[in-house]
């Protein structure tokens, strides 16, 4: 069963309306915002991750989804396998760090025991406080450009480097240590018309954008914003720009907005949405054939390279 099979059973399910129809990554009540996110040892981090990082990692990845809301983080749940004593000592010392680096605080909980040999399962969620607007994935219309804040590919490349070793430290910590883009998701729900963050990859992404709202989306691989110590690690040709584009973990905010609104925070406009179905891919205009794998998708055919 594949992760959009299993979404589509629990859509049968009686859902709440702040579920909003399991169509989006967060809840809503009322002015609040709820997310959850799991990270699997072997799948979403390695075994030789430095715990402390995993659990930066692990209250990021909640946050994102709050900037992709235009939320202000109110405090977290930790769901917590116990069982190696120094691990679990150096990953509470670095989600005291990183609660205090984001302004989030501690709400509850849960533990488990871990069996010997088993895979950390760490599960935390995050409830925030809304503005007036909270953008869902949904809302893009014909005629939107669609736009990315930051840089692509540098987490894809720093797990690379985390599992073989050699190669910039900034790749590595963009992997390890993603930012949530909290104070430009505020900026930007006010005015956008769709939000989410990368997650799973650019093009995998901006397609459940487009399907979400409707629409068809075509991305330019020759817009995809790549930073200088990406393109000094991986290159700058087609191959690198698709292997940014799928890689995922980048934790951006990608949005849809006006043609005509230009975006009051740094980002990069990719491509754009028009009436129809579908992902169209080019590069420089010409056109480019989608790759097999868009992003990651659980349950799919292909696991993730982590």
């Amino acid at each position: 069963m594949t992760e959009a099979d299993f979404l589509a059973v629990l859509r049968t399910l009686s859902l709440h309306p702040g579920a909003q129809g399991l169509a989006d990554d967060c809840a809503r009540l009322g002015a609040q915002i709820l997310t959850t996110d799991t990270l699997v040892e072997g799948i979403h981090f390695l075994t030789t991750d430095p715990p402390g990082d995993v659990a930066w990692k692990l209250l990021a990845v909640n946050l994102s989804d709050l900037a992709a809301k235009g939320a202000v983080p109110v405090g977290v749940l930790l769901n917590y396998p116990i069982g190696d004593a120094g691990w679990d000592r150096a990953f509470l010392d670095g989600l005291g760090s990183a609660l205090a680096d984001f302004g989030c605080s501690l709400l509850g909980g849960d533990t488990v025991t871990l069996p010997a040999g088993a895979p950390r399962v760490l599960t935390l969620t995050a409830i925030g406080k809304a503005g007036r607007s909270v953008p869902l994935r949904s809302g893009a219309r014909p005629g939107d450009t669609l736009y990315v804040t930051g840089s692509i590919g540098d987490a894809g490349a720093g797990l690379a480097i985390a599992r073989s070793g050699g190669g910039p430290a900034a790749l590595l910590a963009a992997y390890r240590r993603p930012q949530p883009r909290l104070a430009e998701g505020r900026a930007l729900a006010p005015i956008v018309h769709a939000m989410m963050d990368v997650s799973d990859g650019v093009l995998i992404d901006a397609a459940r954008m487009a399907t979400a709202s409707g629409l068809a989306v075509t991305i330019d691989l020759a817009l995809i914003p790549l930073s200088d110590v990406y393109r000094g690690h991986a290159g700058d040709d087609r191959a690198a720009r698709l292997a940014a584009a799928t890689a995922g973990d980048d934790y951006q905010l990608l949005f849809a907005l006006a043609a005509s609104a230009p975006p009051p925070v740094s980002a990069t406009q990719i491509g754009h949405f028009t009436d129809g179905a579908g992902l169209t891919l080019t590069d420089a205009g010409d056109p480019v054939a989608l790759p097999a794998r868009l992003g990651f998708e659980h349950g799919g055919a292909r696991p993730r390279e982590h």
